[in-house]
């Protein structure tokens, strides 16, 4: 082995080492900061080591000075796109730009595969057999994330419809192509053709559109975390081809968590994870936004200061509408002139508020709530009893009883924040439509719920000055 690959060798242990340590940095708030500083030193690290790498491995080779280019020109573009797309994404696109930079490590792992299929390096007997195993398996599970990620980021960003594609026998479709790509890939070990690789490209791109597009609205922040989990075992796929440690560790690393995470949220929302990963979920009812299932209460900004002047504990769960409103900031200063006035103020956070999991607590440490008073739900739930006054800024199915209540409804059995136990709720809402997951919510007719409409933003500041 030459000095530039041991050297490129060892820089790669270290930029994984700073990925685990990243990732166990972001498992808490304090030292979140730290943990991104890790990640980010650990990829400077990796992309350095490796266009030394290239470099030293073809330095006086003509033919290699177009590589060498190529691979820096494309490190700088790319970067240069992610810094601008970073920097100008508001956190209400957040979910959907994830979904997109999946959709890039699919289609990667896919370029990587058939890269492979092309030049096998003249191995032969058993090794040349798993290389193509490899290949086949590689492009399978890129091109899966690549279209499923597509499909996420059309269903986040509103292009595309958030209610589940219905075909007949869909879990036999799935079925079936999960079984045609055991059979091509034991068919192309035996006998790789081109014919092969494009029917299993074409297969992926199919299956991963229609395990995603099968999947409603309601649930697209479980698929986040699926897509996440899926990408980073389509880089482990590459690292096995490329013959680079780094992407394997780097890979299992983001496909582990990303599956642990899934599953997390899973049992969260009382979903069966399987079916997550089967795309069998996220049956919906038809939306009822103008439907009325009983008389909802109106109540004014001043109303809802008068209410917070004489409550002893409030409790706000904030949803995504709090985030297209941009409402965390007046919040924030809600919250720390009521616990000036004595009034024990608390947040109560679903695992799937918003539209990507601990996306409500990005946006309140971005306003400075303390963290000591953001609270989940299994930490909250026990608590509504005891309130005075609850506020639902932007949030709907989280909060919604027909959960607990109606056997038949479409998100039977999630978990949900039990706000209607309080003695006063106030729910912010610009109407009465349904929530993202098309489901007719109880909670607004409800005695003890009144409903103050308008943008979030705007209605705090006004009770703020009502105050």
């Amino acid at each position: 082995m030459s000095v530039a690959a041991s050297a490129a060798g060892a820089a790669y242990i270290v930029a994984a080492l700073l990925f685990i340590l990243s990732l166990a940095g972001l498992s808490k708030h304090t030292t979140s900061r730290r943990g991104v500083t890790f990640g980010i030193a650990g990829m400077a690290i990796a992309l350095v080591a490796t266009v030394w790498l290239v470099a030293s491995g073809s330095w006086g080779e003509p033919s290699a000075a177009l590589g060498l280019t190529l691979l820096v020109v494309a490190v700088i573009v790319g970067g240069a796109i992610g810094l601008w797309r970073a920097r100008v994404v508001e956190m209400t696109g957040m979910p959907e730009l994830i979904a997109l930079l999946h959709s890039f490590v699919g289609l990667a792992a896919v370029l990587v595969g058939w890269n492979g299929a092309l030049y096998d390096n003249g191995l032969t007997g058993a090794l040349r057999d798993i290389h193509h195993g490899e290949v086949f398996i590689g492009v399978f599970i890129g091109g899966v994330t690549f279209t499923g990620s597509i499909v996420a980021f059309l269903k986040l960003s509103g292009r595309m419809a958030s209610k589940p594609l219905m075909l007949p026998g869909k879990n036999a479709l799935n079925l079936g192509a999960l079984i045609a790509f055991v059979a091509l890939t034991v068919w192309y070990i035996a006998a790789p053709s081109l014919g092969l690789l494009i029917a299993v490209t074409a297969l992926a791109f199919a299956l991963g559109w229609h395990l995603v597009a099968s999947i409603g609205g309601g649930d697209m922040p479980v698929v986040v975390s699926m897509l996440n989990s899926y990408s980073g075992w389509a880089a482990a796929a590459a690292g096995f081809l490329l013959n680079n440690d780094l992407l394997i560790v780097t890979g299992a690393l983001v496909g582990s968590s990303g599956a642990y995470l899934s599953y997390i949220m899973c049992q969260a929302m009382n979903r069966s994870f399987l079916s997550v990963i089967a795309g069998g979920f996220g049956i919906e009812a038809p939306r009822a936004d103008a439907e009325e299932q009983g008389v909802h209460r109106e109540i004014d900004a001043a109303g809802v200061a008068e209410l917070l002047r004489t409550a002893r504990s409030v409790v706000i769960t904030p949803g995504y509408g709090m985030a297209v409103a941009q409402a965390q900031y007046p919040v924030a200063d809600l919250t720390q002139r009521l616990r000036e006035r004595g009034v024990e103020v608390r947040f109560g956070i679903h695992p799937v508020a918003g539209r990507l999991p601990g996306h409500m607590n990005v946006l309140l440490a971005e306003a400075r709530v303390p963290y000591d008073i953001v609270l989940e739900l299994d930490e909250i739930n026990d608590d509504f009893a005891s309130t005075d006054v609850v506020l639902v800024i932007g949030a709907n199915d989280t909060v919604n009883p027909a959960a607990a209540t109606d056997p038949t409804s479409p998100i039977a059995g999630m978990p949900v924040l039990h706000v209607w136990d309080a003695a006063d709720v106030v729910v912010f809402k610009r109407s009465m439509a349904s929530g993202y997951a098309g489901v007719a919510n109880p909670l607004f007719w409800r005695e003890n719920t009144q409903m103050l409409f308008g943008d979030a933003k705007q209605r705090v500041e006004d009770i703020l000055r009502a105050l």
